[in-house]
């Protein structure tokens, strides 16, 4: 039986030299930790169609996939969950104010200088954001050396 794999759209609104992150309302560990705006690739969905919807479903922004740059793919594994590949797209134009759309699931939206994240931030979308400075197209996360 093949490993099924999730994917993920992680978006880097970038203002400035700042960052928008989102706290983490989900009852498990990552609760009230900070991550990217995100959310899952739908079936019979392309990737920037994803990265678009979940913006307007998260923050009430709209985005021109022509606006939307690949920086970073992540392949992360944890216990417990299934295997997941991370997609981060960096943008730095939008139309709207962001805003928490998605209050059962995010308990408030903050910018933060890149270089000031909080020490809350989860490591899974620090990989995509270190790819902001570093270039690096792709790391692997939890999976046993």
């Amino acid at each position: 039986m093949s490993a099924r794999h999730l994917v993920d759209v992680h978006m880097l609104l970038r203002r400035d030299a700042e960052l928008l992150l989102s706290r983490r309302r989900s009852g498990d560990e990552f609760d009230g930790r900070w991550h990217l705006p995100a959310g899952k690739l739908e079936e019979g969905e392309s990737v920037t169609a994803a990265v678009v919807r979940e913006a307007v479903e998260e923050i009430g922004v709209r985005l021109d996939p022509a606006d939307l740059r690949l920086v970073h793919v992540a392949h992360v594994v944890s216990p417990g969950r299934p295997a997941r590949l991370g997609l981060f797209f960096e943008t730095r134009s939008w139309i709207g104010d962001p805003v928490n759309r998605e209050p059962d699931k995010c308990y408030e939206l903050c910018w933060f200088p890149l270089d000031a994240l909080p020490a809350d931030t989860i490591a899974y979308p620090l990989a995509g954001i270190a790819a902001l400075r570093t270039g690096d197209p792709y790391s692997e996360f939890g999976w046993p050396m």
